[in-house]
This record gives C-alpha cells, structure tokens and sequence, in this order.
C-alpha cells in the first residue's frame, strides 16, 4: 500500500489527481458554408418565381415575346369583370368541396381496413397504389375510353337497357366537371389509403385492445379511437391532396375537356395556363396566379386550424 504524505498543516492526498473539465465540443465550422448553396437554390427556383408573379401582375405583356407596359391594377379589374373568372372560381370551390372530403374520408376508412390485416391485405395495398404508378396522361386516356359517346359507360347502360340515360358526359356542360371530379378522387384515394394505412399500423396495439375490452366496435374505434391518435397526419395529408387537387387540376382538364363546353369545367389553374400559352396574356395569367396562391395560402391556414396543427 502506497501513502502520500504532505507537508505539515496540509490534508493528506490519497488516489487520483482530479482531472481537468472536459473542453467544450467544437462547433462545425463548415455548416454554414454547406447551407449556402441549398439557400441560393431557394432564393432563385422558390421565392424568385414567387416574386414573378406579383411583378408579372402588375404589367401588361401580350406575349413573351411582345413589348412590356406597367398596367398597376388594370389586370385586377379585368380579371374581376371576367365571367369566365367567375366561373372559374365557382367551378373550384365545387372540385374542392366535393373531391376533398370524399377523397380524405374515403381514403381513412379503406385505410383503416387494410390496417386491420384482412385476408389479402398485402394484394389490397398493391391495387390501392396502382392509380398512383399509371401516368395523367394515360389515365386520362383511360377516363376518355370510359366516357366518351361511344365509351364502355354508355355500352353498359345500353346492355342494362337504361341507353336512354347515356350521354357525351365529357362534352356536357352538366357533367364535364362532375367526371373531372371523379377523375381526381379515383387518382388520389388509393395512394392516400397506403398513406393511412402506413400511419394506422403504427398505433400501438393495446389501444385497439382496450377499446374492444370497452365493447366498441370498429366504427366506433375507427373515428372515435384511432383517428384522434393520428390526427395531425390526416391534416397534412388533407394539406397534400389540397394543393394537388388546386393546383394540379389543370392537366386533367387540358387532356379531357379544354375547360369546355364553354366554361363549365374551367378552373382556376387551368384558367392561368389558357391566358398564358393560349391567349399570350401574361399579366391577366399571373394575377389568376396572385389569386390562385391566396386561395392556397387561405386554405393552408384553414385546413391547420381544423386540425389544430403545431407546426
């Protein structure tokens, strides 16, 4: 046994010496460095076109190629005075009044059902995310086989003996919005019920158990139980399928009807490609765009509240 004797009047020292505080870690120089060109990227491909369209707005340019005048708010009062604006703003409050929630409620309950596993439900997810792999341009070929005078829908009613009820439904000024409607749910649900389905295989399994110790039964557990535990994602998943189906309609529409008959299918998004590429109109284009982005942006905030989100 070894002993350290000390100087008289002083303690005597057994053991280690202390060590010396740890330095504090290093920070990465370098981060900010990395970050710049992700920001750079930003600025010029997010918030440039962004700034665009409200300078684009404000100017008359009849052509890309034509001579360019500053308009200030002309634009805003011919956009207003225009009926087929009017139209179709009306003709998107329709698509996203009806195609969101049947498309969001739908999804959750099919969701839902292949969460819980049923025989086959590995083949189920497949057919669900089949939509999702298929290209617009051939499901709208799909949509037009289906539809068009002499399409399998009509076919049918004949062979049911209703042929009397068949129509043009792609040229019908009542029923080109309707099938355009139905084009965006039957595109979307299926992927959003993988998307569900993912997020509802997630929840513990002791919750599902209790609630059938307490004797609910699935609908109960489906809107009472499970869909408060997933809440936030159904909001951002209720965000996706809004901007898609704001800002995404106008392919469907220029492959399908061309915002016809009239303006009975036009809406807002494919209104800003008609004046842009069509008519060379690019200040009334981009201030449909001003509106469009507010409209975005309201509904954003709208659908956040709803769900009480926390981001």
């Amino acid at each position: 046994m070894t002993l350290l004797s000390s100087a008289p009047g002083s303690a005597s020292v057994t053991g280690k010496a202390p060590s010396a505080p740890a330095a504090p870690p290093r920070r990465k120089q370098g981060g900010v460095i990395l970050a710049v060109p992700a920001l750079v990227w930003y600025l010029v491909f997010m918030v440039g076109p962004l700034v665009a369209i409200f300078v684009i707005a404000a100017l008359h340019w009849p052509g890309m190629l034509q001579p360019v005048s500053f308009a200030g708010l002309q634009n805003v009062r011919t956009v207003l005075d225009d009926p087929v604006f009017t139209d179709a703003v009306a003709n998107t409050a329709v698509q996203l009044v009806v195609a969101l929630p049947l498309m969001i409620v739908g999804a959750y309950m099919l969701g839902y059902y292949v969460a819980q596993q049923p025989p086959g439900h590995r083949v189920l997810r497949y057919l669900l995310f089949i939509p999702g792999l298929i290209s617009t341009p051939a499901k709208a070929m799909v949509f037009y086989a289906v539809l068009s005078p002499d399409g399998l829908f009509n076919g049918a009613l004949d062979k049911v003996g209703l042929g009397s009820l068949a129509d043009a439904w792609l040229a019908s000024p009542s029923t080109a919005l309707a099938c355009l409607i139905v084009l965006d749910v039957w595109s979307g649900i299926g992927f959003t019920a993988v998307l569900f389905a993912a997020r509802l295989g997630s929840v513990p399994d002791e919750i599902g158990e209790a609630a059938q110790l307490d004797g609910a039964g699935h609908w109960r557990a489906m809107w009472r139980i499970h869909f408060p535990v997933i809440r936030d994602f159904v909001g951002v998943v209720t965000m996706l399928q809004f901007l898609w189906t704001l800002f995404g309609s106008a392919q469907n529409v220029l492959l399908l009807t061309q915002g016809g008959p009239g303006s009975s299918s036009t809406t807002l998004s494919f209104l800003v490609y008609q004046k842009a590429f069509i008519a060379a109109d690019l200040g009334y284009s981009q201030t449909v765009g001003v509106f469009l982005f507010l409209v975005g942006l309201a509904g954003l905030l709208t659908i956040r509240r709803v769900f009480r989100q926390n981001y």
